[in-house]
């Protein structure tokens, strides 16, 4: 595993087993720091796992050492590297949201993702005039210092790549090694010499539905914020949307025609607090010296459940399975109801989940399995 820049050097061993937890079974974002937190390395973790699955309710097998000795290989072919959530150069904004990958795969220009970056996203079948507007848009930000964040879809996510590059990243549902869609196979390898190109999938991993809600949740969060360009009121691109409102960043969204079906979801966007833009330097003026403090009022913050190492350390599994249901609910409210401390209630949760008995949910929520 190579070092990047300032970023310390993990032993070839923790690095080989930080990939072999995460890509074990039941183990997601969330569970994986729980579990670092916990045991104070992925080694360690990994040795755990048996027991927590087998107190989770069922027998539990981890990711084969020659698995992960194949993925590493596949992406050292594919001339990319890993980034882990705890090195320096992990992006800021994206570490802080509770879902944030524990690993990043990537191919070009890191730099380019410490720079200010805006999200920008919209409709596959987008008009030519939102088309170009996309592009416009997205070439005046970037001109301006920004790094503009797309997901390489066709339409909006295209022209906006194409109107910043240099200064842009592609974030993709599939593994780093993978074109998708195919229609871009050119553009996302020019992103990947010229610009940055991320995955959070493991190389050779075709895109399935489940991935793109997580790539966009890597989109809002490496931004300060999200304009949405054109977008039907049933997209992908309004999930992104929401995903930033969620994390408390800056919503904003072109408004259209209500005659137009692809301006509906900007304008219901709009009426349910996201900033109303209209110019590239509408966007710099809200997103420059972007502090936490968003203007629009689209979505309030998701809890977080944060825990010094010692706290896990003392925690004993809380009794909540009889609170659960397969309907998702807070985990704040199971806190609230069980009477358990915090470290109580996540460590039981982990347990669940290691057993597959547990599925976790946007904005903090769980639920049981069906």
């Amino acid at each position: 595993m190579e070092s990047k820049g300032s970023q310390p050097v993990l032993s070839q061993i923790e690095a080989f087993s930080r990939i072999r937890l995460l890509r074990s079974p039941n183990i997601g974002p969330v569970s994986y720091r729980q579990l670092l937190a916990r045991f104070g390395s992925a080694q360690a973790a990994l040795e755990a796992l048996p027991d927590l699955g087998k107190r989770g309710g069922r027998t539990y097998r981890e990711a084969a050492t020659g698995s992960i000795e194949r993925e590493v290989e596949a992406l050292r072919r594919a001339g990319a590297k890993y980034l882990f959530h705890d090195q320096p150069d992990y992006p800021s904004l994206l570490g802080q949201i509770d879902s944030a990958p524990p690993i990043l795969t990537w191919r070009g220009d890191w730099p380019l993702a410490e720079r200010p970056c805006v999200a920008m996203v919209g409709a596959r079948n987008a008009s030519a005039a939102a088309v170009k507007l996309a592009r416009e848009f997205a070439g005046a930000l970037a001109s301006e210092g920004f790094t503009i964040v797309s997901g390489l879809a066709r339409g909006i996510d295209g022209a906006a790549h194409l109107g910043a590059l240099p200064a842009t990243v592609g974030v993709i549902a599939s593994g780093i090694d993978i074109a998708y869609p195919p229609q871009h196979a050119d553009l996302q390898e020019r992103i990947a010499q010229e610009g940055l190109l991320i995955a959070e999938q493991p190389p050779g991993t075709e895109p399935k539905g489940s991935h793109f809600p997580s790539r966009n949740r890597i989109i809002a969060g490496m931004a300060a914020g999200t304009l949405v360009v054109e977008a039907a009121p049933k997209s992908g691109s309004l999930i992104t949307a929401r995903l930033a409102g969620e994390a408390g960043r800056e919503v904003m969204a072109i408004p259209g025609s209500p005659l137009d079906a692809r301006s509906q979801g900007c304008n219901q966007l709009i009426r349910e607090g996201a900033v109303l833009v209209q110019s590239p330097e509408e966007v710099i003026e809200l997103l420059s010296g972007f502090q936490g403090a968003p203007r629009s009022s689209f979505r309030v913050e998701s809890p977080s459940f944060d825990f010094e190492p010692e706290e896990w350390a003392d925690a004993e599994p809380a009794d909540i399975a009889s609170l659960l249901t397969t309907a998702p609910v807070a985990v704040d409210e199971l806190i609230r109801q069980s009477g358990e401390s915090a470290a109580s209630v996540q460590m039981a949760l982990l347990e669940l989940e290691i057993g597959g008995r547990l599925r976790r949910h946007a904005g903090g929520r769980v639920s049981l399995v069906e």
